[in-house]
């Protein structure tokens, strides 16, 4: 420690008083008048601390004396710290942000020989001329980071903006919790559920999608998702509005979808993902049983519709390219045999189907029941297509193949079991093809295992 006088900073607060305005996240400013610091320009309320008082009861103080709203301690809630230098050749001080929502009285000048405006601006959209100060934390504060640094030189302008650097430096905090969680999908989330206390990413390792699990005020849970593309947003939104409803309640709900973003927010399921669990052959088989009546529900959820053409075949060439290096002697024979095979099949009816159904993608209830999410891939596809990952499950185990066919209401056609082993080995191709290349060593033995199965299981 560097000996002589100690650096000593006197303390600020400032109200971030929020509201919810039509188009999103409105913030109360005031703009200062009168012989005081940065006459004419836009401010949030703020203030110094009194001799002994700390930062809770200034904030409280400042916002009553210059606004007239009445703040409770539990409604605030600490948003940003800013160290600022001003330009002026003052020492730094520092500036405590505090978030509030609920409040007491209609917001008003109460100041007039210091305040001669007072109104709610959006937070995407603040007004000029606005202090530089004020701004710095205004910009952590939508960045969704705990601090930052705001030294101006002298010669930089009071006001933000004027042909002079924006000195504003953003510290981020720790990657755990809400701080991973972008500004833009807050904002979107807050609208639809109200305020986020805690956001947790648990994105699943493989995908370009990003999840979040989210915790309201109340203490409620919502997921917030952000896919990796159009496509995949279209039909998870398509597949909650059209299709999802005729799983009751083993399926989340679609609370709100922003196409701009990309990104839902769902009800979350209580109970523990299926995915990894160790079950005894009799409590696994009456899951394959609840599986294969949910799946019956999603198939007959919306009419048929006629297949255009074997589009499944058409990029079994593509995938043997990329698969071929990694393929056991006879894979690739037997690909394309059943490649041929399946453009002799007759023109299938496709159904709304999920997509992806494995036990990733389900949650178990705390009665047993199981219950389906992550709908990103459902499609109008066949029957059978959606049974292929699932059907992974059932090699060894004819027991879990009968109870979900019970389950489902009915066996499969032989025709339709001649497609299952079509589309089984394609998505093996594909599997391995795209785990090579993406070091994905689950979805690559999934591939070659259900070739193995495929060739035993096709022998005269």
């Amino acid at each position: 420690m560097s000996g002589g006088t100690r650096h000593m900073v006197p303390v600020d607060v400032h109200l971030i008083l929020r509201r919810n305005g039509e188009s999103g996240p409105e913030v109360l400013l005031s703009r200062r008048a009168g012989p005081v610091y940065a006459s004419g320009l836009w401010h949030l309320p703020s203030g110094h601390l009194d001799p002994d008082e700390d930062m809770v009861e200034a904030v409280i103080r400042e916002a009553r004396e210059e606004t007239g709203v009445v703040i409770t301690t539990q409604d605030l809630t600490a948003a940003v710290t800013v160290h600022h230098r001003p330009p002026t050749g003052s020492r730094s001080r520092l500036g405590v942000f505090f978030e509030v929502r609920r409040w007491s009285g209609p917001p008003r000048i109460m100041e007039p020989d210091r305040c001669d405006g007072m109104d709610w601006y959006p937070l995407d959209a603040l007004p000029g001329p606005m202090v530089a100060y004020c701004r710095a934390g205004l910009d952590a504060y939508r960045a969704g980071v705990p601090a930052a640094v705001h030294f101006q030189q002298p010669g930089d302008a009071i006001e933000y903006g004027q042909g002079g650097p924006d000195r504003t430096r953003l510290l981020a905090g720790p990657l755990t919790g809400g701080a991973e969680l972008p500004y833009r999908l807050r904002v979107f989330a807050e609208q639809a559920i109200g305020r986020i206390v805690e956001a947790t990413e648990v994105s699943w390792v493989r995908t370009g999608s990003r999840v979040w699990q989210l915790t309201g005020s109340g203490g409620g849970t919502w997921y917030l998702k952000r896919h990796r593309g159009p496509k995949f947003h279209d039909r998870e939104v398509a597949a909650y509005r059209s299709w999802v409803p005729a799983l009751g309640p083993h399926a989340p709900r679609l609370v709100a979808a922003d196409t701009e973003a990309q990104a839902v927010v769902v009800t979350a399921l209580a109970g523990r993902p299926l995915h990894g669990m160790t079950l005894d052959a009799a409590a696994e088989a009456r899951i394959q049983h609840a599986l294969g009546r949910l799946t019956s529900a999603l198939h007959r959820s919306a009419p048929e519709r006629s297949a255009a053409s074997a589009t499944a075949a058409d990029k079994i060439k593509r995938h043997l390219e990329g698969a071929r290096p990694h393929l056991a002697d006879g894979d690739e024979d037997l690909v394309l045999a059943l490649a041929r095979a399946y453009a002799d099949l007759p023109q299938p009816s496709l159904v709304p189907t999920h997509g992806d159904l494995q036990y990733r993608n389900v949650m178990l209830a705390e009665d047993g029941e199981p219950q389906l999410f992550d709908f990103e891939r459902s499609e109008y596809n066949t029957a059978t297509r959606d049974l292929v990952r699932l059907s992974d499950t059932w090699t060894g185990r004819p027991d879990l193949r009968t109870a979900f066919l019970d389950g489902y209401g009915r066996p499969l056609t032989p025709t339709e079991e001649l497609r299952l082993d079509c589309e089984a080995a394609f998505d093996a191709v594909s599997g391995i093809a795209y785990g090579t290349s993406h070091d994905d060593p689950e979805v690559t033995e999934r591939g070659h295992r259900t070739l193995r199965r495929l060739h035993t299981s096709r022998r005269p």
